[in-house]
């Protein structure tokens, strides 16, 4: 297999999770921001769409950027490495349906049993833990620090923090703040060191497409 197809499928890759993390990762923003009850500054609302917007436009300059990657592979390695990636999309399904099961079970749980304040924390050890399989699965070791660090935050937010405080008159759900805000935090660092992986291994491809051209030369 060419190492250039090899790049390209793996820039791809890397460019999906980019993508999922730039709106999942704005996503926990908008919960933390939900969390400070009113105080909604405008600063925050931007700079978060401007975080996930950045991610998301570098996620497709990597698609676009890894077109130029000619394909020399024979149809019958073609098809293995299709049939290779198809086995992988579906257990992502598998793992992506089963956190938002997951969730929706916790959710209906924390509202029948009149704990709301729960639901955070329990979405971010659920998140938190998905990741672990995709770790294995996409052969992406990020991820594994990426799900440790959200299932620790949950655990110290929900140890250490009050559920709620009040500044100034002014009430704020802490763990919905604390554990939105270092959620994205964190969802975004992995987005940038992936996306980073992305372009590194989209520069050794076009090198070694270069190399390949001057060797046919000679």
């Amino acid at each position: 297999m060419s190492q250039t197809t090899i790049a390209r499928t793996a820039v791809r890759g890397t460019a999906s999770g980019v993508i999922f993390m730039a709106f999942f990762g704005t996503l926990w923003a908008g919960i933390g921001i939900r969390g400070m009850q009113g105080w909604e500054f405008p600063v925050l609302i931007t700079l978060s769409l401007l975080i996930g917007v950045i991610l998301f436009i570098s996620a497709i300059a990597l698609i676009k950027n890894s077109r130029q990657l000619t394909n020399q592979l024979t149809n019958e390695v073609i098809k293995k490495d299709g049939d290779r990636w198809r086995k992988k999309n579906r257990w992502f399904g598998i793992i992506f349906s089963l956190e938002g099961l997951f969730i929706a079970i916790a959710a209906f749980i924390c509202v029948s049993t009149n704990h709301l304040n729960l639901f955070v924390p329990v979405m971010a050890l659920i998140v938190g833990a998905h990741f672990f399989p995709l770790a294995s699965l996409f052969q992406v070791p990020i991820y594994y620090v990426t799900g440790t660090l959200l299932c620790l935050l949950a655990t110290i937010v929900m140890l250490t923090f009050p559920v709620k405080i009040i500044i100034s008159d002014h009430q704020i759900m802490a763990w919905w703040v604390s554990i939105g805000f270092c959620s994205a935090l964190i969802l975004w660092g992995t987005g940038v060191i992936v996306c980073l992986r992305g372009f590194r291994l989209l520069s050794m491809a076009q090198n070694g497409a270069e190399n390949n051209k001057v060797s046919t030369r000679l």
